[in-house]
């Protein structure tokens, strides 16, 4: 019985290990490595910047800066792909990892030159160009965040795999594309060119973040891959390097972990608002025209019909279920002017520094015809209410009215007029006369332009 029970478990132990042989199979790139001689030789080339490749480079951080400024998602992919910025910092990475300090050096001398004539090319754009509102795709590369730094550390796995082994396929170029080192360095240079300081340290800080784990991911790959390293005469001085590069990557991660913290708590208040919106604000005739957060206030705009106080004691306490009891539950309310409107807006917090006065006044608009439309609905159903007895005393067989507007598209006038409907419900067929009158009269009391009446049994 023991010998059995020691020969399953040399069985499974044996299978177990050639289970992880074969897996370890699949996943050995050592195989496919490239010669190693040549891999240095082409990284180090790339890694120098003189000449055409220069030109290139400046090239392509017009083509960045003309892409972030039309706003052009097509413009900047073209310009990361012909970006040769990625060779200087591969450089640096293969540098650190084969012990060579003298390759370190050089990439990182042309790493600065190419940082510095790309800043100063995008300024000089900025400058020039009568084109000066921060775009979308400008201002998405101004707060970085963790998930910049899992993104530069895995495409610049992927890029250096690509590079020293033999199957390279299409992954340079998306490589180019995910690491997205030229757009951070053109909104750099559009926040010296507009004196936006927030924005300069923002996306020159991405470009860092790129920069460092695309060196952190290089030199991993190059111990995995086995590259020689150099004989080194000065061991203390190697520790000392690397010791520089552990503290630089610890470092350069606090600001974009917490940054992604603050994201994410961020989207979590957000989604509570949203839900205590969705679950408590359901008013019957209310309209929630927009929510926001601003600082520790929950603004919130509604048209139509007035929400009570009590209600509005009631939502107040119920921020609790929310998590959100430590804000203060603002709600603007009520028909109003546009100028009324925008100054509540302003005064709340609701209208950011991104939000123009077009914008505004066109949310304004938009409230007003909400406000027309809630307005319009209520009065008809108040007036079948109002006029139920009269018409039952003009025309006793009815039983029961619905007065309601409706829309029609008329391309002959540009005057706005209200069409009404008006359906009745009656206990024995009305003559064709009857219904001519009682058409009339209905067009009388409810003030419209034309009325379409509806007899049912």
């Amino acid at each position: 019985m023991i010998n059995n029970e020691r020969d399953t478990m040399q069985f499974m132990k044996e299978n177990k290990q050639e289970l992880w042989v074969v897996i370890k199979g699949y996943f050995n790139a050592l195989p496919d490595k490239e010669d190693e001689q040549e891999t240095i030789k082409s990284i180090s080339s790339d890694a120098v910047f003189h000449g055409a490749k220069l030109w290139v480079l400046v090239f392509a951080i017009f083509i960045a800066s003309l892409g972030l400024n039309v706003n052009s998602t097509a413009v900047i992919i073209g310009a990361m792909l012909i970006s040769p910025l990625m060779g200087p910092i591969i450089g640096m990475g293969l540098g650190i990892g084969i012990s060579d300090l003298r390759l370190l050096h050089r990439s990182f001398k042309n790493y600065l030159i190419a940082t510095l004539i790309s800043v100063l090319t995008a300024t000089f754009y900025f400058l020039l160009t009568p084109l000066t509102a921060a775009q979308s795709e400008l201002l998405a590369r101004t707060s970085p965040t963790l998930y910049d730094v899992f993104i530069a550390l895995i495409g610049g796995a992927a890029g250096f795999l690509a590079i020293a082994t033999k199957g390279k396929g299409n992954v340079i170029p998306g490589v180019a594309i995910a690491t997205a080192l030229m757009p951070p360095l053109c909104t750099a240079g559009y926040g010296l060119a507009m004196g936006q300081l927030s924005y300069f340290l923002g996306a020159f800080y991405l470009f860092f973040i790129n920069t460092v784990f695309i060196c952190l991911s290089t030199f991993i790959g190059v111990r995995m891959l086995r590259f020689k390293q150099k004989k080194f005469v000065e061991p203390v001085q190697l520790q000392k390097v690397k010791r520089y590069i552990i503290a630089i990557v610890v470092i350069t991660m606090l600001p974009a972990t917490y940054m992604t913290i603050q994201i994410i708590k961020k989207s979590v208040r957000e989604n509570n608002v949203r839900k205590f919106v969705k679950n408590e604000m359901s008013f019957k005739g209310t309209h929630i025209i927009s929510q926001s957060i601003n600082e520790k206030n929950i603004n919130i705009v509604a048209v139509g019909r007035a929400i009570t106080s009590s209600d509005i004691s009631r939502l107040k306490k119920g921020l609790k279920n929310y998590q959100l009891d430590d804000y203060k539950l603002n709600i603007i309310q009520g028909a109003m002017s546009d100028s009324t409107l925008i100054n509540n807006l302003m005064r709340n917090g609701t209208a950011s520094n991104e939000l123009t006065n077009k914008q505004l006044m066109e949310q304004a608009t938009q409230i007003q015809e909400l406000e027309r439309q809630v307005e319009a609905y209520t009065r008809y159903s108040s007036l079948s209410q109002g006029i139920r007895k009269e018409v039952t005393s003009l025309w006793p067989s009815i039983t029961k009215i619905a007065i309601a507007p409706i829309h029609e598209a008329r391309t002959d006038t540009a005057v706005t007029k209200r069409y009404v409907i008006a359906i009745v419900g009656s206990k024995s067929p009305i003559e064709h006369a009857d219904q001519l009158r009682m058409q009339r009269w209905l067009k009388e009391r409810a003030k419209a332009d034309s009325l379409r009446l509806i007899v049912t049994p």
